[in-house]
């Protein structure tokens, strides 16, 4: 399944080492299926992290197209390759930019993780840039996020019309 990532951006007061309060704008990376709920999980994510009031000031779709976390690593740094495809049908090639965004403690850490990572491409490319990100952290998707409204249930299993199958119905 293909992910849609979502950059939202917040501003809440944070309180720093000093021990004083400072409004501050963070953004966040996100995987959602939609501008909504993209929103609702970034507001959920927040209420847990966050004391006090927050906003949320801007959401709109990443041009991240894979996210590469590891274990450790203080900081999100985003990269963008460059590669060539060829159109068998057309016979022409196609330059294709795609950004990551991997997480490290520098910037050739970054470099060579997202070479490990990349290492299942068979076609060549070029890292053109790793830059420190302003993501302050990602959120990938998890089933168990999943919020069913309550007048809503699962199926366990798909229901049969009685006309369809020439059953009578037990009413």
């Amino acid at each position: 399944m293909m992910q849609t990532w979502f950059e939202c951006k917040v501003k809440y007061n944070k309180v720093d080492e000093n021990g004083r309060e400072r409004l501050v704008n963070e953004s966040y990376l996100l995987d959602a299926v939609s501008f909504t709920d993209a929103e609702a999980r970034i507001i959920r994510q927040l209420q847990a992290m966050v004391r006090g009031e927050f906003t949320v000031t801007d959401i709109k779709k990443s041009k991240i197209s894979e996210v590469f976390p590891f274990e450790n690593g203080e900081w999100w740094y985003r990269a963008t390759i460059n590669l060539v495809t060829v159109d068998e049908e057309a016979g022409k090639e196609k330059k294709l930019r795609t950004f990551y965004l991997i997480m490290a403690d520098d910037i050739q850490e970054a470099l060579t993780r997202l070479e490990e990572s990349l290492s299942f491409l068979v076609v060549p490319y070029v890292v053109t840039s790793i830059n420190v990100s302003n993501i302050v952290d990602v959120f990938p998707y998890a089933p168990a996020e999943a919020v069913i409204p309550p007048h809503l249930r699962p199926l366990e299993a798909p229901q049969t019309d009685p006309v369809e199958t020439g059953e009578e119905s037990e009413e």
